[in-house]
C-alpha cells in the first residue's frame, strides 16, 4: 500500500493506494476518527458489488452503519438530491460525530462532500473512489458541489475529506468508457506539470489500457502527487490551482450544452484540452507539435477529440458562466509546451470562435 500525504495544516489527510483496500475501510477510518455512526452513500450498481464488503468492515469496528443509495448519473448532483440526503440523515439521527463514506465516482464524491460540508455546519467524511476519474481527481483536494442548470459545480464548498482510500481493484469492474474518461485527467497532469510523465503515457498507453497494475499504481500515485502539490499551494483556488482546470473551461461548456448526457466528464475534458491546445497555438503560445501530440495520445487512449456541433453563441455565453470568469473576462489555461502552462486572464471571443 502506498501512502501519500496532503499537507493542509489541521485539514491534512492521507491518500491510501493499493489492492483490496475497500475491505479495510473501517480499520483505516478507526485510525483517524471514532464516529458515533457511519452512513455509506453510493449508487445501486456500486452497492451491489462493494457495499457489503465496506459495511462488514465498519460493523466489525462496532459502529452502527447504514447505507443510502443515490440514482446513477450526473443528474443526481442537484440541490433536490441534497435535500433528500438531509432528510435521510435526520431520520437516522445523525449528529456531528457521524461519518459519511462516499463510495463511488465523482458524482458521489462531490455530492457527499457537499452534504458533509453543510449538514450541521460540517461533519466528517471520507472518500472511497471507485472510478479512475475520481481516484486521480475529484476525491483529492476538497472541491465539493452540485450542478445548476446554468453551469456545472456552480454551488459548492471547499471541504476536505478526512481520508481517501483508493482501491485499484475496483477498476476491474469499471466500464471501459468510464475507465478511459479517467485517463483524460491523467493526461492533463502531464500537460500542466510533467513532460516526462506525459512521455510515459505516450510509450505505455497499451499497458495502461490493459490495466497493468504496475502502470496503474504509478500513474495514479503520480497524478495524486501532482494535484497534492497544487492544492497545498492554493487550497481555495485563488489563482495557482486554476491550472488544474486545463481543458475544463470548454469541457464544462460542452457538458452543460449537451445536457450532461452526451459526454461523460473525462470525454468532455479530452475535447476541451485539444481545443485549449489549438487555442494556445493560434495565439502563439506553443508550437503546432503540442496539440498534435496531445490529440494523438488521447486518440490512442480511445477518447474523443472532435468538438461537437454546438451553437457558437451558446458556447461563448456558457463560458461567461465559468467559475474562473471574473469582471466579464473569459479566462483560459493555455499551454506553452508539454509540462508548462499559463493562466491567461482574458481571451478574446474572436480567438475562441476560431477553434470551436
Amino acid at each position: 500500500m502506498q501512502r501519500l500525504a496532503i499537507d493542509l495544516d489541521e485539514r491534512s489527510y492521507e491518500i491510501l493506494i493499493g489492492l483490496d483496500l475497500r475491505k479495510q475501510v473501517g480499520e483505516f477510518l478507526k485510525a483517524v476518527f471514532r464516529p458515533s455512526r457511519v452512513v455509506i452513500i453510493t449508487h445501486p450498481s456500486i452497492n451491489s458489488i462493494y457495499g457489503e464488503e465496506v459495511i462488514a468492515n465498519c460493523l466489525d469496528q462496532g459502529w452502527t452503519t447504514d447505507i443510502i443509495e443515490v440514482p446513477e448519473g450526473e443528474v443526481s448532483k442537484s440541490l433536490g438530491q441534497v435535500e433528500k440526503l438531509y432528510d435521510r440523515l435526520l431520520e437516522l439521527n445523525c449528529d456531528r460525530k457521524s461519518v459519511l463514506i462516499a463510495l463511488g465516482g465523482g458524482v458521489i464524491g462531490d455530492l457527499v462532500g457537499f452534504v458533509a460540508a453543510t449538514y450541521q455546519r460540517g461533519i466528517t467524511f471520507i472518500q472511497v473512489p471507485t472510478t479512475l476519474l475520481s481516484q486521480v481527481d475529484s476525491s483529492v483536494g476538497g472541491k465539493t458541489g452540485v450542478n445548476h442548470p446554468k453551469g456545472k459545480n456552480m454551488i459548492g464548498a471547499f471541504y476536505q475529506p478526512r481520508l481517501v482510500v483508493t482501491d485499484l481493484q475496483t477498476l476491474k469492474t469499471l466500464p471501459i468508457k468510464e475507465y478511459r474518461a479517467g485517463l483524460a485527467e491523467i493526461v492533463k497532469y502531464g500537460v500542466i506539470s510533467d513532460a516526462s510523465f506525459f512521455e510515459f503515457l505516450e510509450k505505455n498507453y497499451k499497458d495502461i489500457l490493459n490495466l497493468n497494475y504496475d502502470c496503474l499504481s504509478y500513474i495514479i500515485e503520480n497524478s495524486c502527487a501532482i494535484k497534492a502539490k497544487v492544492v497545498e499551494k492554493d487550497e481555495r483556488e485563488t489563482h495557482h490551482r486554476m491550472i488544474l482546470n486545463f481543458g475544463h473551461t470548454l469541457g464544462h461548456a460542452i457538458e452543460s450544452l449537451t445536457g450532461y448526457s452526451r459526454f461523460i466528464h473525462g470525454e468532455a475534458v479530452a475535447i476541451g484540452m485539444v481545443r485549449a491546445a489549438e487555442l494556445s497555438h493560434s495565439m502563439g503560445k506553443c508550437s503546432k507539435e503540442v496539440p498534435r501530440r496531445l490529440e494523438a495520445l488521447l486518440k490512442n487512449l480511445g477518447l474523443p477529440v472532435e468538438m461537437p456541433e454546438l451553437d457558437p453563441t451558446a458556447v461563448i455565453e456558457s463560458l461567461y458562466h465559468d467559475k474562473k470568469t471574473m469582471d466579464n473576462k473569459i479566462k483560459f489555461i493555455l499551454v506553452k509546451e508539454i509540462g508548462s502552462i499559463e493562466i491567461v486572464e482574458q481571451v478574446p471571443e474572436s480567438e475562441i470562435l476560431k477553434i470551436i
